[in-house]
């Protein structure tokens, strides 16, 4: 059989497995059968999972083709400051062992399934839900994008081309709603162990393999690149002034990872991940547990960096195969093909949680203002139509207009980060009230998307998108002590039980009893 058989043939049943994985973990639950359930059993799987599952789950949503493709090509062409990703998702794991047992209290104590739901829930406002959902949404979508390319290059690149960029892109949208739609959070869960299992398996392979074959060890690649490449180990990095790249120096690597670990925890899909736990304390020992998967990202970012002695003069988005330059044609095609399984999981399982929260949003947040759409039930099959209907946008601009939503993506990680004070700040202080909140986002997103789309990030040697937050939260701060306090009933203020028995939700009453007890 030839190379590019075993390696189609591998990639292809493993592909068939990720559906059947999937739509069995919600085997006896309602899901197959097509009933109940409802949106919380769907998109927060019950408030059900455990240690594992939620560590799982949450590694593999942060643990995406970025690790394969994005981390390799940057430790290619730029070095050092590609080790600001490891150093913000472990500050982020920190932060997350305070916050995330706080978030899952607050959604668990009132039936509420995602960011837009504790906006609307905290500002008794269901407008405001909706206008965020509808923000969330504009800077996720690129990232459903760039998963669907990035699985698109592993299986065209690991298949040796017999499977082309097209179906490539078409495959990745259907295995991943394939499962979505039916089993949500619990089925991304399931695939999720396939998928570590693999990237666990096939990384530890190659950081004993690439080193060994082509250097004869660690400590002679090490010795290479202080001999002919030193700039590759310190910040600023090389060439991070070229290609419209700013400096990455010691400022911008301290502003991105605080501004990064702030941002995780409040991420849609982090949060799907937080409130799908069954307590607190197993979001506390997944935040302890989570930092050592992290040691896994080293392995692109080093294998990126010996890939300069092997296949040198990778340019542009070439470069992000430098990982895969290094096994396709040394290896066997069975084991290239495995490999390109794990990278194409690392596609499918974070696609599967930005399909499933966009949906979750605006079937509970948006949709959910129409009167019809309001029940429990109804909100699921709205969310469900809604997570065929983002992935599907996703996969047309893919093929029509790539890079439409590639440059909405300069600024979508930055512009969640001014979701920050609404969310973060208004549930830990009361007094900020909605004006604050609101004037603090718009000021906020404005400021970032005139920075990036200037060509201005960094900006004086920090991330734009930490320079934008400040002015967000100076807005908040300043509108809240000079403008009008909100009186009662206005959502400012009031114990949250309270707001709870006043100002239910849609679908509130199908998700726990009302709570009409007031703290004092």
């Amino acid at each position: 059989m030839s190379q590019v058989a075993v390696a189609t043939s591998v990639f292809g049943v493993f592909m068939v497995a990720t559906v059947a994985l999937g739509l069995l973990a919600v085997r006896g639950r309602g899901g197959l059968s097509g009933g109940g359930g409802g949106i919380a059993e769907w998109s927060v799987g019950g408030r059900s999972l455990g240690t594992v599952f939620i560590w799982v789950l949450m590694a593999g949503e942060g643990y995406t083709s970025f690790s394969y493709l994005g981390a390799a090509g940057w430790g290619y062409n730029y070095g050092a400051p590609v080790m600001y990703v490891a150093a913000y998702m472990s500050c982020g794991y920190a932060v997350g062992y305070v916050v995330g047992p706080m978030l899952w209290d607050y959604a668990r104590r009132h039936g509420l399934v995602g960011i837009t739901d504790m906006v609307s829930h905290r500002y008794g406002r269901p407008w405001l839900g909706a206008a965020v959902a509808v923000l969330a949404t504009v800077f996720l979508l690129p990232y459903i994008q760039l998963q669907i390319t990035g699985m698109g290059v592993v299986v065209s690149t690991v298949t040796y081309g017999a499977v082309s960029l097209e179906w490539a892109y078409f495959i990745a949208f259907a295995v991943t709603t394939g499962f979505v739609v039916v089993s949500g959070l619990r089925g991304s869960a399931w695939v999720s162990v396939l998928k570590d299992v693999l990237v666990i398996c096939t990384l530890g392979f190659l950081a004993v393999y690439v080193p060994q074959h082509y250097f004869g060890g660690y400590g002679e690649l090490f010795e290479r690149l202080t001999a002919e490449r030193p700039q590759w180990l310190t910040l600023p990095g090389a060439g991070s002034g070229e290609g419209g790249r700013g400096e990455l120096g010691v400022g911008w690597f301290a502003s991105t990872t605080v501004l990064n670990a702030l941002t995780v925890v409040i991420f849609p899909t982090t949060v799907a991940g937080y409130l799908g736990a069954r307590s607190a304390d197993a979001l506390r020992r997944n935040a302890i547990l989570l930092p050592a998967y992290n040691v896994l990202l080293f392995v692109p970012m080093l294998l990126g960096m010996a890939a300069l002695f092997v296949v040198p003069g990778l340019t542009g988005a070439e470069s992000n195969l430098a990982l895969f330059k290094l096994v396709v044609d040394f290896l066997p095609a069975w084991a290239v093909g495995v490999i390109g399984v794990a990278a194409a999981l690392s596609s499918i399982v974070p696609m599967a949680v930005f399909m499933l929260v966009i949906g979750t949003m605006w079937g509970r947040s948006v949709l959910s203002l129409v009167p019809r759409w309001s029940s429990g039930e109804r909100q699921k099959l709205a969310s469900q139509v809604v997570v065929v209907a983002a992935g599907t946008i996703a996969l047309v601009m893919t093929y029509t207009a790539p890079n439409t939503l590639v440059r909405l993506s300069l600024v979508s990680y930055e512009g969640m980060a001014q979701l920050v004070p609404m969310l973060l700040l208004g549930l830990v202080w009361r007094r900020l009230t909605m004006a604050a909140a609101v004037c603090g986002l718009a000021a906020g997103v404005a400021v970032v998307c005139g920075l990036v789309f200037t060509g201005n990030d960094p900006v004086w040697g920090v991330n734009a998108g930490m320079v934008a937050l400040a002015v967000n939260l100076a807005v908040a701060l300043t509108v809240t002590w000079l403008g009008p306090r909100e009186g009662a009933g206005e959502g400012d203020g009031r114990p949250d039980e309270e707001v709870l028995a006043r100002d239910p939700l849609p679908g509130d009453q199908n998700e726990v009893p009302y709570v009409v007890s007031v703290r004092g």
